[in-house]
């Protein structure tokens, strides 16, 4: 890859990762867009490194005392401060384990093919719209149950196919759910983070796995950009989302879809 390549994909991990607007879509569909060589498994292994970074720095204080809340409850056998909501991303965290096992072929095939990505775009960007626009929006994290959590997890689970959008899913459930805007999207970015860590340690797997040789320079500056961008990214969103609401990323998927179905359909 060349210099700009590894710029313009680092930035749109960094933007798309957390955003609900499906940050494997947009790392798909460029390169054939832009007749770019694919970037290849250590380049996306470096980019969800830093994106996942990201969100640790940002959450370092929550996630420092759900771990040690967390830890206390395991030993005392009782809820302790932040440890329920620690117990509710591993509950949300399993059906995405299951299904990534159970699919991770097709993720990798049939599941990355442009009409794939157009109907998951649309679609999925229509729900967050009805959820957004009908959900109560008057539930905080801390009033949720293991089963809502579930919900949520097998929200997170189906977005593992690409267009869906991760961060999308996951809102749009919480929405559903009736939490509100920040409180649906800072459960989305907790859950993110075992997420994200579990499916970069399977590409690092694959990537040892592989013969070809690694460009280290590209892997480097790939993650550092996409972590910035990324950190810029979830701060900005959580100072507007209350403002704009998710109605301007329902309609830039809408119109993504429609530029997507006339390139490629």
């Amino acid at each position: 890859m060349d210099l700009s390549q590894i710029i313009v994909l680092a930035v749109l991990q960094g933007i798309t990762e957390f955003l609900p607007i499906s940050s494997s879509a947009h790392l798909i569909l460029v390169p054939k867009i832009f007749a770019w060589p694919d970037q290849g498994l250590a380049f996306d292994v470096a980019v969800h490194v830093g994106t996942l970074s990201a969100v640790m720095w940002y959450f370092r204080a929550e996630i420092f005392r759900m771990s040690i809340d967390w830890v206390k409850s395991v030993t005392r056998f009782k809820q302790v401060g932040e440890s329920q909501l620690a117990w509710m991303v591993i509950i949300a965290t399993i059906p995405a384990v299951i299904f990534g096992l159970m699919f991770k072929n097709e993720i990798e095939t049939t599941f990355r093919s442009p009409v794939t990505i157009i109907a998951t775009t649309v679609g999925f960007g229509l729900l967050l719209w009805y959820a957004d626009f009908f959900g109560r929006r008057v539930r905080h994290t801390s009033s949720l149950t293991w089963f809502d959590a579930l919900l949520i997890g097998v929200a997170q689970a189906i977005s593992i196919i690409p267009g869906t959008s991760r961060s999308g899913a996951t809102m749009t459930m919480g929405l559903m759910l009736g939490l509100t805007r920040e409180h649906a999207a800072r459960f989305s970015f907790l859950m993110s983070i075992p997420t994200i860590l579990g499916a970069g340690l399977l590409k690092s797997k694959d990537l040892i796995e592989q013969t070809q040789a690694v460009d280290w320079n590209s892997m480097i500056i790939g993650a550092l950009i996409s972590g910035i961008v990324a950190y810029l990214c979830i701060t900005a969103f959580f100072k507007i989302l209350e403002r704009i609401g998710m109605f301007p990323f329902v309609i830039y998927r809408l119109l993504l879809g429609g530029v997507l179905y006339i390139i490629f359909v």
